[in-house]
């Protein structure tokens, strides 16, 4: 699996847009928030379209512009705006080869998650479940935020997951594991399977991450991971953000959705690990080797490349 090479300031960021769309007003205050931060900026010409409300435009243009994102030789490291709805309808019209010949440094979380299973799976990319633009770098990059931003893109052998102030890693199951890892949002995941993109979790680690989800909902989508065989060889789970999920009863929650469904497999679970739809957003190298300890209570990912 291919690390991208780093991100030097003074480097040009493509911004597109695969999912939902933002206003006109929005777009200007993330091109200004990536040249405040050093670099240079182009831009999809689809940010601000609207397909149905909910999607940035066509999916053959929201694909195109991944591909000529990838494809530009002056562009050196490409940010999704945002999440939302719609990146599913967008695999299709991505060029594997394209992305398999200019292999980038390629940030986004949520809905983006199809494009990190296609990335992964199919063009042997490590990619980033890390800040968006518009949903955290604007208004919301704290300094724990951008400090681990840029080590996972710019570290050299081991990047270390380290724990936001006040947000302390749990370890629901100890263990020690070791692969690749995989994953993103509950929702976009389970509805990857049946499709070519479908999840493939045989011996890696699996992060998962959700928003807005009722606890049966969740235990529902988890049960189906599980019925479709995607937790029988998982090397270990980590369990990232929350965000405005609700449980009916306090403490049965998503931990111990997975240890249910995992039932009486000796693989380590670590939990609150500070990735997804809540703040700090820490950006976490999908693809990557990735150690997981509870003795040490480390998460680290190898750099190779």
């Amino acid at each position: 699996m291919k690390y991208p090479e780093k991100l030097k300031k003074g480097a040009t960021i493509g911004l597109v847009s695969p999912s939902s769309p933002i206003t006109q007003e929005r777009e200007q205050q993330c091109v200004k928030a990536i040249e405040a931060l050093g670099f240079k900026v182009k831009k999809a010409d689809n940010i601000c379209q609207s397909k149905g409300g909910y999607m940035a435009g066509e999916e053959k243009v929201r694909g195109a512009w991944i591909n000529k994102m990838f494809a530009d030789p002056e562009v050196d490291a490409i940010i999704c705006i945002r999440g939302g709805d719609g990146a599913n309808r967008v695999v299709e019209f991505v060029d594997p080869d394209i992305v398999r010949q200019n292999k980038k440094i390629f940030i986004g979380y949520s809905d983006i998650t199809s494009l990190h299973l296609l990335f992964n799976q199919q063009c042997d990319l490590v990619t980033f479940h890390g800040p968006m633009v518009s949903s955290n770098i604007v208004d919301h990059f704290t300094e724990e935020a951008e400090e681990a931003f840029f080590a996972a893109l710019n570290s050299d052998e081991v990047y270390r997951y380290k724990e936001p102030q006040g947000f302390e890693m749990g370890i629901a199951r100890a263990g020690h594991a070791e692969g690749l890892m995989t994953g993103g949002n509950l929702t976009v995941l389970c509805a990857s399977i049946g499709t070519p993109y479908e999840i493939d979790t045989d011996g890696k680690i699996l992060f998962i991450e959700e928003i807005g989800a009722h606890v049966g909902n969740m235990d529902r989508l988890v049960y189906q991971l599980r019925n479709s065989g995607k937790l029988e060889h998982v090397a270990g789970i980590v369990l990232g953000q929350y965000t405005d999920c609700a449980v009916d009863v306090p403490g049965y929650d998503m931990t111990r959705i997975m240890l249910d469904a995992l039932g009486d497999k000796a693989i380590p679970v670590f939990y609150n690990v500070q990735s997804g739809h809540s703040q700090p957003m820490i950006n976490l190298p999908l693809g990557a080797v990735t150690v997981m300890d509870s003795d040490s209570r480390t998460l680290e990912f190898k750099i190779e490349r």
